[in-house]
C-alpha cells in the first residue's frame, strides 16, 4: 500500500476534517505483561500511523497527537479514567492494540454527547495489501444485511465440525453492524471491519419476568490454548468445562474467579471477503461465525465483567462452525453459515 493508497483508505473510512484533533493511542508491556515480536511491529506501527496522519494535517488542518499506555494484559478490562478522559478529549482516536480496550472505548464514544469517534486496530503489515484494501462500501452492505437478519430473528442453531450443538437466544437483543464506517461523532468500529454482531438474551434481573430464561444452551467448544476443551452451556452460562490435563484446570481457574467470565456474550458474523484466518482475531473474525464470552454491556447486553474475547469458528479454524440457522418468530429458518462459509448471496 502506497502513500496516496494509505490516505485514500484513511479519509475514505475516517475521514479526519479540518479543525479535529486526532489520536494515535498504543499499549506498552510491562511487568509480567511480557513483550513479543508481532507487538513489537505493532508498536512501530503506531508511529507510521502518526506520520502518515500528521502528513494529511499539515494540508487537512487538523493535528495528530500519539499516545502510549501500560497494558492491562487482558482484552476489554477497563481502563483507568485518565484514559477515558484522554480519549474523550479528542474527535478521532485510533488505538493500535495488543490487548483490546474496545469496551472502553466504546464506553466514552457513545457518552450522549460526545465528539468523539474511534477504532481499535490490531494490525499487521501484510494486511496493507490484503484486508485492508477491501471494498467497505460492498462490506457495509453486507453487515447491514447480516444486522436486519439478526434483528428478524430469535435464535440460532449452531453446528460445528466437532459435532457439537449450540442454541444462542437472539430475543430482546438488538443486532448492530460494523461495516467500516467510522466518520460521524458517536460511532466505535474494530478495522479492519466487517461483521453484524448481537448479544444474546442473559436473562438478568427483571427481564426475567418478561423474557423467562435465557434459552441459550448447548456443548461450545472451544480451543483453550491448544486444547480442545468442551464448554457446557445452560441460560447463557458456561456451567461446566469438559476435558483433562492442565489447559483444562487453568481454563476452570480462569473462568470460575469471576463468574462473569463465564457470560455467553456475543454471536458474531464476519462479511468482509479479503479477511483470511492467520490468528489474528480481529481479522479472523471478520471471516465468518465467532462467539465471544464476558461483557456485553459496551452493544446492549446486560454483565459487565473484565473480559471480552471473540472465539472464531470460520473455515481453516481448529474448530469449524459447519452451520448456522438463524430462526424467525414464525418458525422459519434461514441457513446464513453452510458447510462453514458465509452465503454471501443471500446477502445481495
Amino acid at each position: 500500500m502506497n502513500e496516496e493508497e494509505k490516505f485514500k483508505m484513511i479519509n475514505d473510512i475516517f475521514a479526519p476534517k479540518t479543525g479535529e484533533k486526532v489520536l494515535i493511542m498504543y499499549d506498552t508491556p510491562h511487568g509480567n505483561v511480557k513483550d513479543n515480536d508481532g507487538w513489537k511491529e505493532r508498536r512501530e506501527m503506531s508511529k507510521e500511523w502518526y506520520e502518515t496522519l500528521k502528513k494529511m494535517g499539515e494540508s487537512g488542518g487538523f493535528t495528530v497527537d500519539i499516545f502510549g499506555y501500560e497494558s492491562a494484559g487482558l482484552h476489554n478490562t477497563q481502563q483507568p479514567k485518565e484514559v477515558e478522559d484522554k480519549i474523550a478529549s479528542y474527535n478521532l482516536v485510533l488505538v493500535i492494540m495488543e490487548f483490546s480496550i474496545s469496551s472502553t472505548m466504546s464506553k466514552v464514544i457513545k457518552t450522549k454527547d460526545s465528539v468523539t469517534r474511534g477504532a481499535g486496530l490490531h494490525p499487521e503489515k501484510r494486511m496493507e495489501d490484503g484486508v485492508f484494501k477491501a471494498n467497505y462500501k460492498e462490506v457495509s452492505k453486507y453487515a447491514i444485511a447480516i444486522k436486519k437478519m439478526l434483528n428478524s430473528a430469535i435464535g440460532a442453531e449452531i453446528n460445528f465440525s466437532t459435532g457439537d450443538q449450540l442454541f444462542i437466544d437472539l430475543r430482546n437483543r438488538d443486532a448492530h453492524a460494523d461495516g467500516g464506517d467510522c466518520t460521524k461523532a458517536g460511532q466505535y468500529i474494530n478495522f479492519p471491519s466487517g461483521e453484524g454482531f448481537i448479544a444474546p438474551y442473559e436473562a438478568i434481573n427483571d427481564e426475567i419476568n418478561e423474557y423467562g430464561t435465557s434459552k441459550t444452551e448447548g456443548i461450545w467448544p472451544v480451543n483453550y490454548k491448544g486444547e480442545l476443551l468442551k464448554f457446557i452451556v445452560k441460560n447463557n452460562k458456561i456451567e461446566n468445562i469438559e476435558g483433562e490435563g492442565p489447559k483444562a484446570d487453568e481454563a476452570r481457574e480462569f473462568y470460575w474467579e469471576n463468574d462473569t467470565r463465564k457470560n455467553i456474550a456475543e454471536l458474531g458474523i464476519g462479511c468482509n471477503p479479503k479477511a483470511i484466518v492467520t490468528g489474528n482475531i480481529l481479522e479472523d473474525e471478520k471471516v465468518g461465525l465467532h462467539i465471544a464470552y464476558g461483557t456485553s454491556t459496551h452493544f446492549g447486553g446486560k454483565v459487565q465483567s473484565d473480559t471480552h474475547l471473540d472465539i472464531v469458528y470460520a473455515k481453516g479454524c481448529l474448530v469449524e462452525g459447519t452451520s448456522l440457522k438463524l430462526i424467525n418468530e414464525d418458525g422459519s429458518k434461514i441457513e446464513l453459515i453452510k458447510d462453514s462459509q458465509l452465503r454471501y448471496d443471500l446477502l445481495k
